[in-house]
Formats: structure tokens, C-alpha cells, sequence
């Protein structure tokens, strides 16, 4: 078996030598600081570059490089600093935001930033402007009534209520960065391929399936990137990304193969991890047969042996999610409640009291792709959890798909379950909890179509609680109903990880799974 693996390793890297050359790092015209190229990899193409349209790490990785926020997160942590808004102040009643605003930025088109492009980009996902396919709307806007343009440099956010992790929020890869009026105008429904921000780098072209390329923006209000030109290289295989990074193809990889690890590290490689803020699951759809039926759900959930799957799959690079979908240092995490543990037997007794004695048939689709929450891709999770449950004489058949072609089919609820997974964008409980919040189930956030009228309440209350300790009692009692009721499997907590080669500085992974390329450099 380890002879085989080595041999596989030794193909692969002769191939990826045959062409490194020919490959995105070792191309292209001239740029800043001595035409440099900083090129990374990841497993799939961005679902679009519009903030306002898209839901996943792939696109937001790359939008932090083009857009930017009225606020960002401090690098390492989830605390708010200043970016497009220098100053903030709320009022007592927490119902009224005023942000000052950064003079003297450009878009990358050259049209001024001020508070007009504040109030375009925010009304635009407000009701009666917001569409159906805004999949984080309503999540990063709740509450908001209106927006005021003050003055030039000037916007006030009206609030309908309070809502606790509105300015977390605000600083979110997904659907708070300001766009370019202009070029929305410009662009229509292809804005999506055409994306204009303030940031640091601007976008140049899309190669579906191959890359994108950014390069440096002269006019940027900041300090300038230390490398002027990056390309986004989408490969889908975690080990062939892995032999490019070897060979120098590429310069920064990420959904790093926990096997595949020792070997980068020996070969010089730098491994990058943190704590994970994320959760990897299997979701029921629960509104429609068979998974409507809680005997079943809480079958399937005692048939799988996540203590196995996490030594098995992820080789100690990653954590059992013993008590739900909460990584163990977000405030309101509740280590007292216990999710379903592995128990087959009584999972055979589960079946036979929901009907089913000799074990049932069901469709779970999944996708083929690495995730940040599982690196060893969906596929091979799926086949993992597959293998459990025909222990207990369950059948699950598995559909694999692309990622982006994923996505619709989770929508339309294809099948019977599901994996997918999360990764935190703020740092708030409410932003795992609200997966499963009736009202998301519109805007797709609420894959498994979950509906509990006492969960929806609680999470209301969580959000216009103001009181943090409040809040933390508030949501303990909504994680509680949610273990009960399983509409997911609740699998594990992935360690981040990335990897560079050696002569890159400065790169760093952040809680939220984004990262900022203008401060890395190249050696």
C-alpha cells in the first residue's frame, strides 16, 4: 500500500514538473516589484464576485482582495477595526448606526467612494430592491429599516430593532463590501464577472475552470501590495495542489490533505494552522420523507462513529462536534449538551420502532471538492458514512457533484440528505445558530429546511438581546431543542490549514476562512 502511494506521489510530481513551467506562476507581462507572481490554489472557481449574490469561502477568499467593507476584522481575531468607516457611534436604544467615512478613495474604475455608493450597496439587498438569489441579505441586513445619506462622508443605518452582531457583520466577506455603483449600472446581471471595489488589488480576467487574475490597484487608498500581481488557480485534487506547491507552480495552497502533510513538511513546505471556526455535518432534509420522521434521523446519527471518522479521515487535524455546531470558543458555546452518541444497536432499535426493522434506502448527494471544514473532499466522507450505516442494514446511495453545480442541487433539495458544512463569518453564535432559523429557509442559508417556531423565538431574542451573558443563556436553550430534533449529524471542527513555500511571508489564515494577499510577499 505505501509503495503504491509513493509511486502515485512520484507520478504526480513528474507530471506537474512537465509543466510547471508552462504553468500560472512562471507567465505573464511584467508587474510591480520586479514582476512578481503570487499564485494560490484553490480546490474550485468562486461561485461569482459579486458580494451581494454569492454564499461560499471560494468566492469570498478572492472578493477580500477586491472589496472592502465599512469595517474589517483585526487579523487573527473577530474584533472590529476601522476600513472604509473611520469612526462609528450607535444610540442608547441600538437603533440608529452612524458611520463616518475614509476620504479620498477611489473605486477601481476611478468613481469617488462617499456615502452614495454606502446607501447603493446596502439598499440594493434591502426590500423592495433584494432578490431571491441574495443568499446573505437578509442575515447581514436584519433589522435594517433604511439608510441615510448625511452627508458626503456621512451614513446613518435606521434600525426596525436592535440587532446584537449587526457591526460583526458588517465586516463580512459576504454581502457587506461596498461596490461600485457605476459599474453595477454598467455591468447588470454580469456584474457577478466583473467585480469593482476599493481594495488593493483589481480584478483582470476569469479563465472558467483554470484562474483569475488580480493585479495591484494604483489608486489604492493604502498601503500598497507588496506583490502586484495574483492569480487564483483552481485545482480541483488536494494532492496534485500539493505536488504543485512541491515543484513551485504554485506559491500558497489551502484544503490541505491531513495525508498528505508529513510529506510538505519534509519537502521544506510550511504548514499554516489555526483553530477552525467551522462545522462539518451531514444535514436531513427534514421536511419531506423519509428524514421528516425524528426516529430516523436520530438512527442514522447513532449509526455513525464520528470518533472514528475524525481519526480515520482527518488524522488528529480535526475534532469530534460532540455538542453541536458551536467550535468550542464561541461565546454561547454549551459543552453540557450532548449530541447523539455512536450507538448502533440502538440504532437498530430506533429503525424497527420507526418501521423500518430490516434498515431503509435513501439518496445523500454530496460534493467533490475539498472544503475548509472537510479537506479530504465530500466524496470520500460520503463513501466513509456509507460504510457505517450498511452495519445497520441502511442503504445510502451517493451523488456526487462539482462544486458550483452542488450548490443548485442542494438548493432544488435533490435526494434525501446531504453533506455540506460552515464556516463562521463573524464570530457570533447567532451566525451557526441562524442555519436552521425557519426564515433562512428562503434564502438557502437553511439547506435541510428545518422549522421549529420555539427555536425561530430564541434566536429572535439572541438577536435583539444586547446583554452578552443574556444572550449566551438565550442561546444554550436554542442549542438544546437543536440537539434534540438532529436535523443534522454534527461531525466535526477541522483545524484550518494552508500551506506556502518557503520564500513567502506574511500570509496568515483568519477564524472567518478569508484571507488578505496585499500584505504577502515573495522572496
Amino acid at each position: 500500500m505505501l509503495k503504491k502511494k509513493n509511486i502515485a506521489w512520484m507520478l504526480v510530481l513528474m507530471f506537474v514538473a512537465g509543466i510547471a513551467l508552462a504553468g500560472c506562476g512562471g507567465n505573464s507581462a511584467k508587474t510591480a516589484n520586479g514582476g512578481k507572481v503570487l499564485v494560490f490554489a484553490q480546490g474550485s472557481d468562486p461561485r461569482g464576485l459579486d458580494p451581494a449574490y454569492v454564499d461560499d469561502g471560494e468566492s469570498a477568499k478572492i472578493m477580500n482582495q477586491i472589496y472592502e467593507g465599512l469595517v474589517r476584522y483585526k487579523p487573527g481575531s473577530t474584533e472590529i477595526e476601522p476600513l472604509l468607516a473611520t469612526e462609528w457611534s450607535v444610540s442608547p436604544d441600538g437603533k440608529e448606526w452612524t458611520f463616518k467615512l475614509r476620504k479620498n478613495v477611489k473605486f477601481q474604475d476611478g468613481t469617488p467612494f462617499n456615502a452614495q455608493a454606502v446607501k447603493f450597496s446596502i439598499d440594493r439587498q434591502l426590500p423592495p430592491q433584494r432578490k431571491d438569489d441574495m443568499p446573505y441579505a437578509a442575515f447581514v441586513y436584519d433589522g435594517v429599516k433604511k439608510v441615510e445619506v448625511v452627508d458626503d462622508y456621512t451614513v446613518k443605518i435606521i434600525m426596525e430593532k436592535p440587532n446584537a452582531a449587526f457591526l460583526a457583520n458588517m465586516a463580512m466577506a459576504l454581502a457587506a463590501p461596498i461596490v461600485s455603483p457605476a459599474a453595477v449600472k454598467k455591468y447588470g446581471d454580469k456584474f457577478v464577472e466583473h467585480p469593482v471595489g476599493t481594495g488593493p488589488y483589481k480584478f483582470v480576467k476569469w479563465d472558467k475552470g483554470q484562474q483569475i487574475e488580480l493585479t495591484a490597484f494604483d489608486g489604492y487608498w493604502g498601503e500598497k501590495p507588496k506583490v502586484g500581481k495574483v492569480v487564483y488557480k483552481f485545482v480541483k485534487e488536494n494532492s496534485v495542489r500539493a505536488s504543485e506547491l512541491m515543484t513551485g507552480s504554485v506559491d500558497i495552497m489551502d484544503g490541505v490533505d491531513a495525508n498528505d502533510v508529513k510529506t510538505l513538511e519534509s519537502k521544506g513546505i510550511k504548514m499554516i494552522k489555526s483553530p477552525g471556526m467551522n462545522i462539518n455535518y451531514m444535514g436531513f432534509f427534514t421536511y419531506k420523507k423519509p428524514f421528516n420522521n425524528l426516529l430516523l434521523r436520530k438512527a442514522i446519527s447513532m449509526a455513525i462513529n464520528r470518533q472514528n471518522l475524525v481519526d480515520y479521515l482527518y488524522q488528529g487535524n480535526a475534532t469530534v462536534a460532540a455538542n453541536g455546531m458551536l467550535p468550542d470558543f464561541i461565546p454561547g458555546y454549551a459543552k453540557d449538551i450532548k449530541t447523539y452518541d455512536y450507538n448502533p444497536e440502538e440504532a437498530k432499535k430506533l429503525l424497527a420502532e420507526a418501521g423500518y426493522p430490516n434498515g431503509f434506502e435513501f439518496t445523500a448527494i454530496t460534493y467533490s471538492n475539498p472544503r475548509p471544514y472537510n479537506p479530504v473532499n465530500g466524496e470520500k466522507l460520503a463513501a466513509a458514512i456509507q460504510a457505517e450505516l450498511a452495519k445497520i442494514g441502511v442503504k445510502m446511495n451517493i451523488k456526487s457533484y462539482p462544486w458550483k453545480e452542488y450548490k443548485q442541487v442542494l438548493f432544488d433539495g435533490e435526494g434525501d440528505a446531504y453533506f455540506y458544512g460552515w464556516i463562521g463569518d463573524n464570530g457570533d453564535a447567532d451566525n451557526f445558530l441562524m442555519l436552521l432559523d425557519s426564515k433562512e429557509i428562503k434564502d438557502s442559508l437553511n439547506s435541510s429546511k428545518y422549522a421549529n417556531p420555539k427555536y425561530d423565538a430564541l434566536l429572535e431574542e439572541g438577536r435583539t438581546t444586547l446583554d452578552p451573558a443574556k444572550r449566551v443563556t438565550i442561546y444554550h436553550e436554542a442549542q438544546k431543542l437543536i440537539a434534540e430534533d438532529a436535523p443534522w449529524v454534527f461531525i466535526s471542527h477541522s483545524v484550518d490549514m494552508a500551506a506556502a513555500r518557503p520564500n513567502i511571508k506574511g500570509f496568515a489564515l483568519h477564524p472567518t476562512g478569508i484571507h488578505w494577499l496585499d500584505v504577502v510577499s515573495k522572496e
